[in-house]
Protein backbone atom coordinates (compact mmCIF):
# COMPACT_ATOMS: atom_id res chain seq x y z
CA UNK A 1 0.00 0.00 0.00
CA UNK A 2 1.14 3.54 -0.80
CA UNK A 3 2.78 5.21 2.18
CA UNK A 4 1.34 8.69 2.70
CA UNK A 5 3.62 11.62 3.48
CA UNK A 6 0.74 13.04 5.50
CA UNK A 7 -2.32 11.31 6.88
CA UNK A 8 -5.73 12.80 7.65
CA UNK A 9 -4.70 12.93 11.31
CA UNK A 10 -1.62 15.10 10.83
CA UNK A 11 -1.96 16.91 7.50
CA UNK A 12 -1.65 20.69 7.97
CA UNK A 13 -4.45 23.06 7.05
CA UNK A 14 -3.83 25.35 4.10
CA UNK A 15 -5.75 28.33 2.77
CA UNK A 16 -6.87 29.22 -0.74
CA UNK A 17 -7.67 32.83 -1.59
CA UNK A 18 -10.82 33.27 -3.68
CA UNK A 19 -13.37 36.05 -4.12
CA UNK A 20 -12.17 37.96 -1.09
CA UNK A 21 -12.27 35.10 1.40
CA UNK A 22 -9.95 32.30 2.52
CA UNK A 23 -11.12 28.71 2.08
CA UNK A 24 -9.47 26.39 4.59
CA UNK A 25 -8.57 23.02 3.08
CA UNK A 26 -6.45 19.92 3.56
CA UNK A 27 -4.99 17.68 0.89
CA UNK A 28 -3.54 14.18 1.22
CA UNK A 29 -2.44 11.51 -1.21
CA UNK A 30 -1.61 11.73 -4.90
CA UNK A 31 -3.35 10.98 -8.15
CA UNK A 32 -6.56 12.29 -9.66
CA UNK A 33 -8.27 14.92 -7.49
CA UNK A 34 -11.32 14.07 -5.39
CA UNK A 35 -12.98 16.99 -3.59
CA UNK A 36 -15.35 16.18 -0.70
CA UNK A 37 -18.19 18.40 0.60
CA UNK A 38 -19.23 18.37 4.26
CA UNK A 39 -22.38 17.36 6.11
CA UNK A 40 -24.64 19.56 8.26
CA UNK A 41 -22.67 20.98 11.21
CA UNK A 42 -19.52 19.59 9.65
CA UNK A 43 -16.00 20.97 9.61
CA UNK A 44 -12.96 19.18 8.20
CA UNK A 45 -12.40 17.28 11.43
CA UNK A 46 -15.67 15.31 11.26
CA UNK A 47 -14.39 13.05 8.47
CA UNK A 48 -13.15 9.63 9.62
CA UNK A 49 -9.37 9.59 8.99
CA UNK A 50 -9.49 5.91 7.99
CA UNK A 51 -11.86 6.72 5.12
CA UNK A 52 -9.76 9.65 3.88
CA UNK A 53 -6.47 7.75 4.19
CA UNK A 54 -7.88 4.77 2.27
CA UNK A 55 -9.00 7.07 -0.54
CA UNK A 56 -5.64 8.85 -0.52
CA UNK A 57 -3.82 5.70 -1.66
CA UNK A 58 -5.38 6.34 -5.07
CA UNK A 59 -6.48 10.00 -5.16
CA UNK A 60 -5.47 13.45 -4.10
CA UNK A 61 -8.20 13.84 -1.47
CA UNK A 62 -9.22 17.41 -0.69
CA UNK A 63 -11.50 18.38 2.20
CA UNK A 64 -12.48 21.93 3.10
CA UNK A 65 -14.57 24.13 5.39
CA UNK A 66 -17.46 26.01 3.82
CA UNK A 67 -17.16 29.80 3.69
CA UNK A 68 -17.52 31.44 7.11
CA UNK A 69 -17.40 28.11 8.95
CA UNK A 70 -14.57 26.26 10.63
CA UNK A 71 -11.34 27.97 9.61
CA UNK A 72 -12.70 29.54 6.41
CA UNK A 73 -13.56 33.21 6.20
CA UNK A 74 -16.40 34.89 4.33
CA UNK A 75 -20.17 34.74 4.65
CA UNK A 76 -21.52 31.55 6.19
CA UNK A 77 -24.48 29.96 4.41
CA UNK A 78 -26.19 26.62 4.00
CA UNK A 79 -27.61 27.78 0.68
CA UNK A 80 -26.96 24.91 -1.72
CA UNK A 81 -25.58 27.16 -4.46
CA UNK A 82 -23.22 28.90 -2.04
CA UNK A 83 -21.83 25.59 -0.80
CA UNK A 84 -21.48 24.34 -4.37
CA UNK A 85 -19.64 27.52 -5.30
CA UNK A 86 -17.19 26.94 -2.45
CA UNK A 87 -16.18 23.62 -4.04
CA UNK A 88 -15.78 25.15 -7.49
CA UNK A 89 -13.89 28.20 -6.20
CA UNK A 90 -11.51 25.95 -4.27
CA UNK A 91 -10.84 23.89 -7.40
CA UNK A 92 -10.18 27.09 -9.35
CA UNK A 93 -7.81 28.40 -6.68
CA UNK A 94 -5.88 25.12 -6.73
CA UNK A 95 -5.71 25.04 -10.53
CA UNK A 96 -7.87 21.91 -10.80
CA UNK A 97 -9.95 21.91 -13.97
CA UNK A 98 -11.46 18.40 -13.95
CA UNK A 99 -12.14 16.34 -10.84
CA UNK A 100 -14.33 13.82 -9.05
CA UNK A 101 -16.69 15.44 -6.57
CA UNK A 102 -18.18 13.83 -3.50
CA UNK A 103 -20.44 14.87 -0.67
CA UNK A 104 -21.90 13.48 2.53
CA UNK A 105 -25.48 14.36 3.54
CA UNK A 106 -25.91 18.13 3.06
CA UNK A 107 -22.62 17.98 1.15
CA UNK A 108 -24.18 15.52 -1.28
CA UNK A 109 -26.79 18.15 -2.12
CA UNK A 110 -24.03 20.73 -2.64
CA UNK A 111 -22.15 18.28 -4.87
CA UNK A 112 -25.19 17.65 -7.06
CA UNK A 113 -25.74 21.39 -7.52
CA UNK A 114 -22.06 21.95 -8.34
CA UNK A 115 -22.20 19.18 -10.93
CA UNK A 116 -25.42 20.51 -12.48
CA UNK A 117 -23.96 24.00 -12.80
CA UNK A 118 -20.51 22.83 -13.95
CA UNK A 119 -20.99 19.45 -15.66
CA UNK A 120 -17.89 19.85 -17.83
CA UNK A 121 -15.72 20.04 -14.71
CA UNK A 122 -16.94 16.87 -12.95
CA UNK A 123 -15.65 13.41 -13.91
CA UNK A 124 -17.63 11.41 -11.31
CA UNK A 125 -20.19 12.23 -8.63
CA UNK A 126 -19.98 10.38 -5.28
CA UNK A 127 -23.00 10.80 -3.00
CA UNK A 128 -22.99 9.37 0.53
CA UNK A 129 -26.00 9.39 2.86
CA UNK A 130 -27.81 12.08 0.93
CA UNK A 131 -30.96 12.69 -1.09
CA UNK A 132 -31.99 13.34 -4.66
CA UNK A 133 -33.57 16.63 -5.76
CA UNK A 134 -37.28 17.19 -5.19
CA UNK A 135 -39.82 16.17 -2.62
CA UNK A 136 -38.91 13.06 -0.65
CA UNK A 137 -41.54 10.31 -0.68
CA UNK A 138 -40.13 9.02 2.63
CA UNK A 139 -38.95 11.66 5.08
CA UNK A 140 -36.50 11.73 8.01
CA UNK A 141 -37.24 9.91 11.25
CA UNK A 142 -38.09 12.20 14.21
CA UNK A 143 -35.05 10.91 16.12
CA UNK A 144 -32.84 12.74 13.63
CA UNK A 145 -34.09 16.15 14.74
CA UNK A 146 -33.96 15.13 18.41
CA UNK A 147 -30.25 14.31 18.14
CA UNK A 148 -28.89 16.48 15.30
CA UNK A 149 -29.97 19.77 16.87
CA UNK A 150 -28.48 19.15 20.30
CA UNK A 151 -25.77 21.75 21.15
CA UNK A 152 -23.13 19.02 21.56
CA UNK A 153 -23.28 15.50 20.16
CA UNK A 154 -21.69 12.73 22.24
CA UNK A 155 -20.86 9.17 21.19
CA UNK A 156 -24.40 8.00 21.86
CA UNK A 157 -25.78 10.72 19.58
CA UNK A 158 -23.25 9.83 16.90
CA UNK A 159 -24.25 6.18 17.12
CA UNK A 160 -27.91 7.03 16.55
CA UNK A 161 -27.26 9.64 13.87
CA UNK A 162 -24.62 7.90 11.77
CA UNK A 163 -24.72 4.19 12.59
CA UNK A 164 -27.27 1.44 13.34
CA UNK A 165 -27.77 1.29 17.11
CA UNK A 166 -29.76 -1.96 16.82
CA UNK A 167 -26.59 -3.72 15.62
CA UNK A 168 -23.80 -4.58 18.06
CA UNK A 169 -21.33 -4.59 15.17
CA UNK A 170 -22.40 -1.11 14.17
CA UNK A 171 -22.20 0.20 17.75
CA UNK A 172 -18.62 -1.08 18.00
CA UNK A 173 -17.82 0.56 14.66
CA UNK A 174 -19.24 3.84 15.99
CA UNK A 175 -16.85 3.77 18.96
CA UNK A 176 -13.88 2.91 16.71
CA UNK A 177 -14.71 5.73 14.30
CA UNK A 178 -15.22 8.18 17.17
CA UNK A 179 -11.77 7.30 18.52
CA UNK A 180 -10.11 7.67 15.10
CA UNK A 181 -11.64 11.12 14.65
CA UNK A 182 -10.51 12.12 18.15
CA UNK A 183 -6.91 11.16 17.30
CA UNK A 184 -6.36 14.52 15.62
CA UNK A 185 -5.62 16.97 18.42
CA UNK A 186 -3.97 19.96 16.74
CA UNK A 187 -4.64 22.44 13.94
CA UNK A 188 -8.36 21.76 14.18
CA UNK A 189 -11.34 23.65 12.81
CA UNK A 190 -13.58 25.08 15.53
CA UNK A 191 -17.01 23.44 15.75
CA UNK A 192 -19.98 25.38 14.43
CA UNK A 193 -21.73 27.18 17.34
CA UNK A 194 -25.38 26.32 17.99
CA UNK A 195 -26.62 29.81 17.22
CA UNK A 196 -24.82 29.68 13.87
CA UNK A 197 -26.00 26.29 12.64
CA UNK A 198 -29.56 26.99 13.82
CA UNK A 199 -29.58 30.33 11.99
CA UNK A 200 -28.15 28.80 8.82
CA UNK A 201 -30.67 25.96 8.97
CA UNK A 202 -33.54 28.42 9.36
CA UNK A 203 -32.25 30.67 6.57
CA UNK A 204 -31.92 27.75 4.13
CA UNK A 205 -35.17 25.94 4.90
CA UNK A 206 -37.53 25.29 2.00
CA UNK A 207 -40.66 23.18 1.69
CA UNK A 208 -38.42 20.29 0.63
CA UNK A 209 -34.95 19.53 1.98
CA UNK A 210 -33.56 19.60 -1.57
CA UNK A 211 -35.98 22.05 -3.17
CA UNK A 212 -35.68 21.59 -6.92
CA UNK A 213 -35.39 25.20 -7.95
CA UNK A 214 -32.79 24.57 -10.65
CA UNK A 215 -34.03 21.53 -12.60
CA UNK A 216 -31.55 19.42 -10.64
CA UNK A 217 -33.66 16.29 -10.86
CA UNK A 218 -33.82 16.62 -14.65
CA UNK A 219 -30.03 16.98 -14.65
CA UNK A 220 -29.64 13.82 -12.58
CA UNK A 221 -31.94 11.92 -14.92
CA UNK A 222 -30.09 12.96 -18.08
CA UNK A 223 -26.45 13.43 -17.10
CA UNK A 224 -23.78 11.14 -18.47
CA UNK A 225 -21.56 11.80 -15.43
CA UNK A 226 -21.24 8.48 -13.56
CA UNK A 227 -23.06 8.83 -10.24
CA UNK A 228 -22.43 6.55 -7.24
CA UNK A 229 -24.83 6.65 -4.29
CA UNK A 230 -23.79 4.86 -1.10
CA UNK A 231 -26.47 4.47 1.58
CA UNK A 232 -27.08 2.50 4.73
CA UNK A 233 -30.21 0.36 4.81
CA UNK A 234 -31.37 2.25 7.93
CA UNK A 235 -30.80 5.81 6.77
CA UNK A 236 -32.73 7.94 9.28
CA UNK A 237 -32.23 11.27 7.53
CA UNK A 238 -32.48 10.56 3.82
CA UNK A 239 -34.15 7.12 3.54
CA UNK A 240 -32.77 5.12 0.64
CA UNK A 241 -36.33 4.41 -0.57
CA UNK A 242 -36.25 7.79 -2.30
CA UNK A 243 -33.36 6.70 -4.50
CA UNK A 244 -35.22 3.59 -5.63
CA UNK A 245 -37.70 5.92 -7.36
CA UNK A 246 -34.91 7.02 -9.70
CA UNK A 247 -33.45 3.63 -10.58
CA UNK A 248 -35.29 3.37 -13.89
CA UNK A 249 -34.92 7.01 -14.94
CA UNK A 250 -31.28 7.88 -14.21
CA UNK A 251 -29.10 6.03 -16.71
CA UNK A 252 -25.79 6.78 -14.97
CA UNK A 253 -26.96 6.21 -11.37
CA UNK A 254 -25.36 3.36 -9.41
CA UNK A 255 -26.95 2.68 -6.01
CA UNK A 256 -25.20 0.68 -3.28
CA UNK A 257 -27.14 -0.13 -0.09
CA UNK A 258 -25.08 -1.47 2.81
CA UNK A 259 -26.71 -3.65 5.50
CA UNK A 260 -27.00 -2.74 9.18
CA UNK A 261 -25.67 0.74 8.53
CA UNK A 262 -27.03 4.22 8.93
CA UNK A 263 -26.23 7.75 7.78
CA UNK A 264 -22.44 7.25 7.88
CA UNK A 265 -21.64 4.00 6.05
CA UNK A 266 -18.19 5.34 5.12
CA UNK A 267 -17.39 5.68 8.83
CA UNK A 268 -18.66 2.21 9.72
CA UNK A 269 -16.84 0.55 6.80
CA UNK A 270 -14.22 3.13 5.75
CA UNK A 271 -11.89 0.90 3.75
CA UNK A 272 -14.74 -0.94 2.04
CA UNK A 273 -16.45 2.31 1.00
CA UNK A 274 -13.13 3.70 -0.21
CA UNK A 275 -12.63 0.54 -2.29
CA UNK A 276 -16.11 0.96 -3.78
CA UNK A 277 -15.39 4.56 -4.72
CA UNK A 278 -11.97 3.73 -6.14
CA UNK A 279 -13.32 0.90 -8.29
CA UNK A 280 -16.22 3.02 -9.46
CA UNK A 281 -14.01 5.92 -10.56
CA UNK A 282 -11.45 3.62 -12.16
CA UNK A 283 -13.96 1.63 -14.18
CA UNK A 284 -16.89 3.95 -14.88
CA UNK A 285 -15.87 6.53 -17.45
Amino acid sequence: MLKLSHTATNVPTKFAESRGRKIAYRSIGSGDPLILCLRFRGVMDVWDPAFLDALATRFTVITFDYSGLGQSTGNASYDRKAMAQDAIDLADALGIDHFALGGWSLGGIAAQVAAALNPERISHLILIGTTAPGKMRVGPEPVFYERALKPINDLDDETVLFFEPASEKSRKAAKASHDRIAARTGDMSPPIPEETFMRLLTDSQQEDIFFDDGNYRAFLETTEIPVLVISGDHEIIFPVDNWFDLNRTCASLHLIVLPQMGHGPHHQAPEFCADLITSFINRMA
